[in-house]
């Protein structure tokens, strides 16, 4: 008797199942190379006045809190527009929004070079907060357009990526243009940076087969098509689930951490522990290299746990949890440490490993949302989880002036951040559940455990 042929690989599978959108590898890897690098940009944009907080700082005679306060104002319209616009996003191609979006980060950075005061500081970080809030998510929502479902791990953890990237390369860059150049020449060399990626996308970006506006009609669709994207839920009962509640939780936690590090962590490396300029940057880019190190490891890790059957409550949720939980604990026991080795190690693990939970909460709530309200649903988690902008930094430069000490303010601030990210760490740990939330929605299962299905193996 003739042998059965052995069951295809689950990605391979995946490609053959009748009514998919078509896969294009090579486009989807194009696409996402240009988001990588709007990522670096977007993170390069915010960076540049931690970096720059010194010299400003020193220029224009103004104290901590005032600096706190420019800091903070880039959060103004942040959250707003971010979910503004990821309504926008069902209506407008994700072409046209990250083209839109990175022309106004190059206008943004010229109010200093005509005036350099408070006042146009805070108008070119408010501008540019309001065109950066939809950044993450909307790229992000770019990105599945390009990927079925279970191939969107790497290309996720890639995308999340360029923030370390953007800080690990615009740290000695940037820190080279400010000391040797003033602080201006960042701010010109990022309009022109920005406008150049702008133009290359608009020739080259274009939206993916997985659109939610072009789904594959209902009967004909594969587990690979954009799921249930005929379906639409109420935003309420969207909102209040435990997975997308747990997920803007962790998101939090996390941004509350990188808001700080933009803002203070150049500063605090410089007046505190007496780094030069130069000293502080290469601290800063290692920071980055090891949350990016641990991006890919952890995001690749997750696929694997996924094709192996592991649910995505302890592949993912828990895993962000976790990760927002450890860089709490960190975050708490570095201002004690004075050991220079173990303190830098402690400062790494608080600004790196939170940023594991951002490419982790976008999977978990793309799971049980049905695809034509993703792109609102990733707004508003990400308006949402990225609040603490607003409140953070401004808060730390008050803390700092009303102290006895810088140094005490510094102790305190980063206490406040580690107790706000142990408390949202453990409150996405016990939430998110996305299995069990996608089947009280009444959406299907999330793609892998069909292939897994498909394949012959256990879920």
């Amino acid at each position: 008797m003739a042998s059965q042929p052995s069951a295809p690989p689950a990605g391979h599978l995946a490609d053959e199942i009748a009514g998919s959108p078509p896969y294009d590898r090579v486009r989807a890897w194009l696409v996402t190379a240009l988001i990588v690098a709007f990522m670096v940009v977007n993170f390069a944009d915010k960076a540049v006045l931690g970096l720059a907080a010194v010299p400003i700082m020193d220029e224009l005679h103004i104290s901590h809190g005032t600096y706190g306060l420019i800091s903070s104002s880039f959060f103004l319209l942040f959250s707003l527009s971010g979910l503004v616009v990821g309504f926008v996003s069902s209506r407008v191609s994700s072409r046209t929004l990250l083209f839109v979006m990175t022309l106004t980060w190059a206008v943004a950075q010229l109010p200093v070079l005509v005036v350099a005061a408070v006042p146009t500081l805070v108008a070119g970080r408010v501008l540019l907060g309001a065109a950066e809030g939809p950044a993450a998510s909307m790229s992000m929502h770019a990105l599945y357009k390009w990927f079925p479902p279970h191939r969107r791990g790497l290309p996720s953890a890639l995308q999340i990526s360029g923030a370390a990237l953007g800080t690990l390369v615009s740290a000695p860059v940037l820190t080279w243009l400010i000391t040797d150049h003033g602080w201006r020449s960042a701010y010109a060399a990022l309009a022109a940076v920005s406008a150049v990626w702008a133009l290359v996308w608009w020739h080259v970006g274009r939206d993916g087969p997985f659109d939610d506006a072009r789904a594959t009609p209902a009967g004909k669709r594969g587990p690979d098509a954009a799921p249930a994207a005929t379906v639409r839920l109420p935003y309420r009962r969207l909102l209040l689930t435990g997975t997308v509640l747990g997920s803007i939780s962790s998101a939090f936690g996390a941004s509350w951490a990188l808001s700080l590090s933009q803002a203070w962590v150049p500063s605090y490396l410089r007046t505190e522990l007496g780094m030069t300029p130069g000293a502080a940057a290469s601290t800063i880019s290692a920071i980055a290299t090891f949350s990016l190190v641990l991006l890919l490891t952890v995001s690749r890790l997750m696929d694997v746990l996924k094709a192996r059957g592991v649910s995505s409550r302890w592949s993912s949720g828990a895993a962000q949890g976790i990760a927002v939980c450890a860089a709490g604990c960190a975050m708490a026991a570095f201002p004690f440490v004075e050991a220079d080795v173990p303190q830098r190690l402690l400062l790494g693990l608080a600004f790196g490993t939170g940023a594991v939970a951002v490419p982790l909460h976008y999977m978990t709530v793309a799971e049980v949302v049905p695809a034509a309200q993703r792109g609102a649903l990733f707004g508003i988690v990400a308006g949402a989880g990225t609040l603490p902008g607003l409140v953070a930094p401004s808060l730390a430069g008050r803390l700092i002036d009303a102290a006895g000490t810088t140094a005490a303010g510094y102790r305190t601030a980063f206490l406040l951040t580690a107790a706000v990210m142990l408390l949202t760490g453990l409150f996405a740990l016990a939430r998110i559940r996305p299995e069990r939330d996608a089947a009280r929605l009444g959406l299907p299962a999330r793609a892998g455990a069909a292939l897994d299905a498909r394949a012959g193996r256990r879920p």
